[in-house]
């Protein structure tokens, strides 16, 4: 009996004694992951154009390469520069285009010169009385 009052003491005196501090502290958590950078965005080469001949009412997808010129109709396109804003952004794609007409024995005419933006063709929009010319991306 006397072993099982002393036991018991034992647990008792346990119960109410301060623990000392461990030589462990414990571990700390993880720091959350930081995200990883976006790659840098691929250097743009060219401009993706739509082209509409107003008498047969076909439109053609025109890839420019950015300083070469392209004929589509009557019309030489060449793109000088094209913008692309990064995904995260709303989306909007402007170039700047320079458009000649030549037609056979005239000399060549520029019709257009200046920046067309994806998301307004209106603002900046090549008058002409059988084609149309609008910027739709950048690659």
């Amino acid at each position: 009996m006397r072993l099982v009052l002393a036991a018991l003491g034992a647990v008792a005196l346990l119960a109410i004694a301060p623990t000392a501090p461990t030589a462990q502290t414990p571990p700390r958590p993880a720091a959350p992951a930081q995200p990883a950078p976006p790659p840098p965005p691929k250097p743009i080469t060219a401009a993706v154009l739509q082209g509409l001949d107003k008498i047969t009412a076909r439109v053609t997808p025109i890839k420019v390469p950015l300083g070469q010129t392209v004929r589509f109709g009557t019309l030489e396109i060449q793109v000088k520069a094209c913008n692309k804003r990064p995904p995260e952004e709303p989306p909007e794609s402007a170039a700047f285009v320079e458009i000649q007409e030549r037609k056979p024995g005239e000399q060549p005419a520029r019709v257009f010169a200046g920046w067309m933006f994806a998301s307004s063709p209106a603002l900046s929009a090549l008058e002409h009385p059988v084609y149309d010319v609008w910027v739709t991306d950048c690659q």
